[in-house]
């Protein structure tokens, strides 16, 4: 590994930046001010500066993320690097278990066509036409209403039914009463017309 891929190269490299702008910073102060030692300072950094901009210049930018560890021969213009789907591939390429990413494709597929049928029936309700819904409750309120109303008289009847019951059941007794007052009558009739 080379010298400018170091942690110490990198701390090094924001030292020297950070010290540079701190030197320009006082010399421009210096100047400012008509402090002694102005323009010492200011060509010390502006020096320190010009430095740092050659330098940063020459080293070329910093990549940011280093996918070549993982997918060995990636930053290599002429490496072979198999697709996931080619088979076998090279000891120094790590390989992937293709049992595996069939099953969680697998997965993603069923999640996906599960998706797809629940946004299929949100559709369908979407297309449902309810313009007549209004009428058609109106319709089950009347409904209902009719329905309570008939339960009210049968109710009502059925009281008027038990009043004709018990009043009937009265007058069986009451006629019970009467055959046997009858009974009593024509029996006395036939005690006096046999004692003439």
């Amino acid at each position: 590994m080379s010298f400018v891929k170091t942690k110490g190269f990198k701390y090094l490299k924001n030292l020297i930046i950070g010290v540079g702008a701190a030197v320009v910073l006082l010399g421009a102060l210096f100047k400012l001010e008509s402090w002694p030692l102005a323009s010492e300072f200011l060509i010390a950094g502006l020096c320190t500066e010009a430095f740092i901009f050659l330098f940063l210049g020459l080293i070329g930018p910093e990549k940011d993320y280093y996918w070549e560890k993982l997918y060995p021969g990636l930053d290599d213009y002429h490496s072979k690097i198999a697709p996931l789907t080619a088979g076998e591939v090279d000891a120094a390429v790590p390989s992937l278990n293709g049992e595996v990413v069939e099953q969680q494709l697998g997965g993603m597929l069923n999640e996906l066509q599960s998706m797809s049928s629940s946004l299929g029936s949100l559709k369908a309700l979407q297309e449902v036409d309810f313009s007549g819904a209004d009428e058609q409750i109106k319709t089950m309120s009347n409904f209902y209403t009719r329905i309570n109303e008939a339960m009210v008289n049968m109710s009502e009847s059925l009281e008027d039914t038990q009043r004709y019951k018990d009043q009937l059941s009265s007058l069986n007794k009451n006629l019970g009463s009467l055959n046997s007052v009858y009974g009593n009558v024509l029996s006395a009739m036939a005690n006096i017309g046999g004692k003439n």
